[in-house]
C-alpha cells in the first residue's frame, strides 16, 4: 500500500486539521469524524459510499461530508488518487445542513472548487491566518449557499441512538461497555445497536474507536511522541493503536507524528 501523507494544525478558527495525501492503493473503512470533511481530488478518482448511496470524488468537483454520519473510501482507478482535506467544525457549517450534505455530497461547482483550492494553498504558508480566514469565509458561505437548497431534510434519528452517541463521546478514552451504556439509556444492548446502527450506518464499537483515532491524530499533531498517545486516546496499546491508525490513514502513527509543524 503506498500512501504519501501531510497533515497539520492552523491558527484559522474553523479549520480542525489540514490534511494533503496521496495514496496508490487504500481503502478506508465505514468510519465518522466529528466535523466536516470538505475534500478535493487534484488525480485520480475516490469512489465512496455515505449512507445507502454510492458517489465518486473526481478533480472537477468538491465533495462534503458530513459529521456523525458513516461513510468508507477507495481508490478507482490503478494510479490511485491525490487529495486535499480541510476538516471543519461546527461554526463554519452547523448541523442543520447535515440532511442536505447527505442528499448531495458531490459538488459540481467551478467556482466553489477554485475558491478551496486557494484556501488550501494559504493555509500552506504560516502567517497567513486573516487570509484563511477570508478565505474561509467566502468557502463557508459558498457551501451554505449551495446546502440551503436541499428538497430534503435530514429526518432525525431516535432519541437512543443520539443518546448513545453522546455517552460515547463523553467515554472517547475510558469507553463504557454496552451493558453500562443500556442500563443508563433504561433499554436493551441490541436495540441500542439497531438503533445506534439504523442512524449512523456503523455500530458503536466501530464509532468509538473512529473517535479515538480522531483523538489520535490531534495529540500527535500537537506534538504529543507518538508512544504516549496510545493509552491518552483510549487504546489497549501501542500495537492496538498501530493496527487502527494504519487502517484508516494508511500510515502509521510515528510517521503522521513527524508530520507536526
Amino acid at each position: 500500500m503506498g500512501a504519501d501523507v501531510r497533515a497539520w494544525r492552523v491558527d484559522v478558527p474553523g479549520v480542525a486539521e489540514v490534511f494533503h495525501a496521496r495514496y496508490t492503493e487504500h481503502a478506508y473503512p465505514s468510519h465518522t469524524h466529528d466535523v466536516w470533511t470538505l475534500l478535493i481530488v487534484d488525480d485520480g478518482m475516490i469512489g465512496y459510499g455515505l449512507e445507502h448511496d454510492e458517489h465518486d470524488s473526481t478533480p472537477n468537483t468538491v465533495t462534503l461530508l458530513p459529521p456523525h454520519v458513516a461513510h468508507d473510501g477507495r481508490t478507482v482507478t490503478s494510479q490511485g488518487f491525490r487529495k486535499r482535506v480541510l476538516y471543519l467544525d461546527d461554526t463554519v457549517l452547523g448541523d442543520e445542513l447535515v440532511g442536505a450534505a447527505v442528499d448531495r455530497p458531490t459538488l459540481a461547482d467551478p467556482l466553489l472548487r477554485r475558491r478551496v483550492d486557494q484556501l488550501h494553498h494559504v493555509l500552506t504558508h504560516p502567517g497567513e491566518a486573516l487570509a484563511g480566514e477570508s478565505r474561509l469565509a467566502l468557502v463557508g458561505e459558498a457551501l451554505r449557499d449551495r446546502l440551503g437548497r436541499a428538497e430534503h431534510p435530514r429526518p432525525p434519528d431516535d432519541g437512543v441512538a443520539d443518546a448513545l452517541r453522546q455517552l460515547l463521546d463523553e467515554h472517547v478514552v475510558d469507553g463504557i461497555t454496552l451493558a453500562d451504556a443500556a442500563g443508563s439509556l433504561d433499554t436493551h444492548p441490541t436495540h441500542l445497536v439497531r438503533s445506534f446502527g439504523r442512524a449512523y450506518g456503523l455500530p458503536p464499537h466501530r464509532y468509538l474507536t473512529g473517535r479515538r483515532v480522531e483523538l489520535a491524530r490531534r495529540l500527535l499533531l500537537a506534538g504529543q511522541p507518538a508512544a504516549d498517545v496510545a493509552i491518552t486516546a483510549g487504546f489497549y496499546d501501542q500495537s492496538h493503536l498501530n493496527r487502527h491508525f494504519t487502517r484508516m490513514l494508511g500510515t502509521t502513527p510515528a510517521r503522521y507524528a513527524g508530520l507536526a509543524r
